[in-house]
């Protein structure tokens, strides 16, 4: 990994995950609630997952109108 951020493409590619990959992982926390999952197994940690990544999404749409989409 070292090598990988070390190179100039590498250090582009990893700058632009503040950008492009943080923000949503960040809303979700703190806007939205989701500091620890409240259910067991893997299954229902991914329901419970994609159950908030959709509440982000439509957020989204809610706050930007159909223009978004």
């Amino acid at each position: 990994m070292k090598r990988k951020i070390d190179s100039a493409t590498g250090r582009a590619i990893y700058s632009m995950r503040l950008a492009i990959g943080e923000p949503p992982f960040a809303h979700i926390r703190s806007t939205i609630g989701l500091n620890i999952f409240t259910l067991r197994s893997k299954k229902k940690v991914n329901i419970q997952w994609n159950l908030f990544c959709i509440i982000h999404n439509l957020k989204k749409v809610h706050a930007y109108g159909n223009g978004f989409v």
